[in-house]
């Protein structure tokens, strides 16, 4: 007696679950870029706003503590250098951006004089950070 065995079936690749694991890959990805914040600057009492937005796409943190110390990138910078320090920060960058952390117990004129040094480097693209009110 012979014994008849069913022709053999090509394998072939699944399509529903090699998408589905492309789809999961995808959501996982955006969502590990989006909660890559970057914040680059020192923790300061910012002032609240109800509308306030980040801007991820600048590059520059320039940080203004209540005693009026300056930092740019957490690296300590006097007032009178900072026009010098965000120039050679900046280089040769498309449409250089500047976050600026300032302590809401600063004087509203030293908030004034940062602002000017970071025109006076060249960089319009200027964001006052501050945080969400609820």
């Amino acid at each position: 007696m012979k014994v008849q065995f069913p022709a053999a079936k090509k394998a072939r690749i699944e399509m529903l679950p090699l998408i589905d694991i492309v789809f999961l890959l995808l959501v996982f990805f955006i969502y590990a870029m989006l909660s890559m914040a970057v914040h680059r600057g020192l923790p300061v009492e910012l002032p609240l706003s109800t509308t306030a937005e980040i801007d991820k796409k600048l590059i520059l943190s320039v940080t203004v503590k209540a005693d009026e110390t300056i930092y740019v990138d957490k690296e300590r910078v006097a007032l009178a250098d900072l026009t010098q320090v965000l120039q050679s920060k900046a280089g040769g960058t498309r449409e250089p951006g500047v976050l600026v952390f300032a302590d809401r117990a600063l004087q509203y004129q030293m908030i004034y004089n940062v602002l000017d040094k970071i025109r006076q480097a060249g960089l319009s693209r200027i964001s006052l950070q501050a945080d969400f009110e609820e």
